[in-house]
């Protein structure tokens, strides 16, 4: 039999040897929950460039499911998460370094907020006993958060790692529920590091889109059901709600004009689609003969309704505004009836009230026949360079059925603003409405394919708006994104000199040096060709599709426009 003494301190030193062998239990960091968070919310990828403030973050994400990009510069990770989020309609994710970092994402993340993209961007901050100090310290900004608090739905400085999970909640229940725009959420240096011991790892029941009134509904189906010429203008905020909007205006027979992130919500070929020409004279005629117009998820905006800037476009029938947003029911053009809610919903109660009511048919040269008379007034209208660049993009679209086109601001985005139709919605954008950056087209596109790898992906960009974002080349052999990019070379900002010449302005700093493209891809690790013909720019782009890495297809405007006659 032990002595008591000798069992306790046989207890003590067995112990002390076991716990020499066996490994600490090791808390996670707040750095390291916050992926294990994003992946619970469904977050596929992250793009950003790891730096000293920012390494933190990156601790946890070796071992999980979230695939890591890193583009050249970081306005080119909001441009990738921006071309995600539009393709998937799912927050795109950035990682970002405090400072520069944060001041060079800006331009994406106003790009975003202009358009109502899901964008959620993660960045660091100084430690909190260090903030607004103005000692001068690495990255410092004397408020990083106040810089950003006018680009994003909130800008939210973590000062406690226990709020980690009800500040993500907050984020994704306004990308899943509310008008969808960037998110900001900084991590000071410190609370990156801070144990993350008791975290609610659990992601939130995100809550549902709001129901529209009822009794304003029923409004709306009275004032559809005695329309004699009822019109729907619709917009990005019904791009979830295709098949609603499709039903509504067949039972309506309503003409459907679409602002360009709206585009394919119906198809290409329907009778009753205007298209995206609400700034021509045609459409706008159109528009103010309508007795009432439901306008669905759209601004009314100056960038899809008056690209001319002539302030010419006008609703003289009665207007019924639906949108998520009910401030923006009141912008631009006052409501008669405003109704703040999901347009999926909203036109799906509307049909259905419509099932039960009886309505008239709309005048005999209304509907689908006004609507032939529209499109051929304006097919008359176009000039030479417009028909000749619908060439090209029925090129693209024979070619590479299925295609998504995400487009910068150049000659050909902005023809097939007009005259370009695909056959689905999400599968046409870019960035000459809202903001209207350049450079946006390239890193877009990468985010694009990454978000539907099984899909061609065309990036239509001109030799100006390349050069903004040309090293993202590099980041789509890296991350192996075989995306296409159409490069349309009019040597130089050849938009602004047609514009400088119209107002009889001398052109100054327009006509600026354009580099070997081709070589340069190919330094970067891409194929690189050259088109002029529609023959040879579709063999290229059946070709493209079989490769691994991207493609660059350069066309230049004079040989398009002398071998492709319109």
């Amino acid at each position: 039999m032990n002595h008591p003494e000798t069992s306790v301190r046989f207890d003590e030193a067995t112990a002390k040897a076991t716990a020499a062998v066996r490994p600490a239990i090791r808390i996670p960091t707040c750095g390291e929950a916050l992926v294990t968070l994003l992946e619970g919310y469904g977050v596929e990828y992250v793009f950003g460039i790891p730096g000293v403030h920012t390494v933190e973050l990156y601790r946890g994400l070796a071992a999980s499911s979230i695939q890591h990009v890193t583009p050249r510069h970081e306005q080119g990770a909001g441009f990738m998460a921006d071309g995600y989020a539009r393709v998937t309609g799912k927050p795109g994710v950035c990682f970002i370094i405090t400072g520069p970092g944060m001041t060079n994402i800006a331009t994406a993340m106003a790009q975003a907020y202009a358009d109502s993209m899901p964008m959620l961007v993660i960045s660091s901050v100084n430690a909190r006993r260090e903030l607004g100090n103005g000692d001068g310290r690495l990255h410092e900004l004397p408020s990083q958060r106040d810089v950003f608090a006018g680009l994003t739905a909130f800008s939210h400085t973590l000062l406690d790692a226990a709020e980690l999970p009800q500040v993500l909640a907050r984020a994704f229940s306004i990308f899943e529920s509310a008008r969808p725009r960037p998110v900001h959420i900084e991590i000071p240096l410190d609370v990156i590091v801070a144990p993350a011991d008791g975290m609610n790892m659990a992601p939130a029941l995100l809550p549902a889109k709001p129901a529209p009134s009822a009794n304003a509904l029923a409004v709306a189906a009275d004032l559809l059901a005695d329309a004699r010429r009822p019109l729907i203008l619709a917009g990005g905020g019904a791009v979830h709600a295709a098949a609603e909007l499709r039903e509504l205006a067949e039972r309506l027979q309503a003409p459907v004009a679409l602002t360009i992130n709206a585009k394919g919500l119906l198809p290409c070929g329907h009778p009753l689609l205007v298209g995206s020409t609400q700034s021509l004279p045609a459409t706008r005629s159109m528009v103010c003969d309508a007795d009432v117009v439901l306008a669905v998820g759209t601004e009314l905006g100056e960038t899809d309704y008056d690209v001319v800037f002539d302030r010419g476009f006008a609703i003289k029938g009665q207007l019924i505004r639906l949108d998520i947003d009910a401030q923006q029911l009141m912008r631009n053009f006052r409501a008669d009836l405003g109704i703040a809610g999901d347009a999926q919903q909203a036109m799906r109660s509307l049909s259905t009230l419509l099932h039960d009511r009886p309505v008239p048919a709309p005048q005999p040269d209304w509907g689908a026949a006004r609507v032939a008379q529209v499109r051929r007034a304006l097919a008359a209208s176009y000039d030479a360079p417009t028909r000749s660049q619908k060439q090209l993009l029925d090129t693209i679209a024979d070619a590479l059925p299925g295609v998504i086109i995400a487009g910068d601001s150049t000659s050909p985005v902005y023809a097939g603003n007009f005259v370009y139709d695909p056959p689905g919605p999400r599968a046409w954008f870019n960035s000459s409405t809202g903001y209207g950056t350049l450079g946006y087209g390239l890193p877009a596109a990468i985010g694009a394919k990454l978000a539907a790898r099984e899909r061609p992906v065309v990036c239509l960009i001109g030799d100006g708006g390349i050069q903004f974002t040309l090293p993202e080349l590099a980041s789509a052999v890296e991350a192996r994104v075989p995306v296409i990019v159409l490069l349309w070379n009019n040597l130089g900002y050849g938009e602004i000199r047609k514009y400088m010449a119209a107002r009889d302005i001398a052109p100054v700093g327009v006509d600026i040096y354009t580099p070997d493209f081709l070589q340069l891809a190919t330094g970067f690790g891409c194929e690189a060709r050259r088109a002029s013909t529609r023959e040879t720019l579709a063999a290229e782009l059946k070709q493209a599709t079989s490769r691994d890495v991207p493609t660059v297809i350069e066309v230049f405007e004079a040989d398009w426009f002398a071998q492709v006659p319109a």
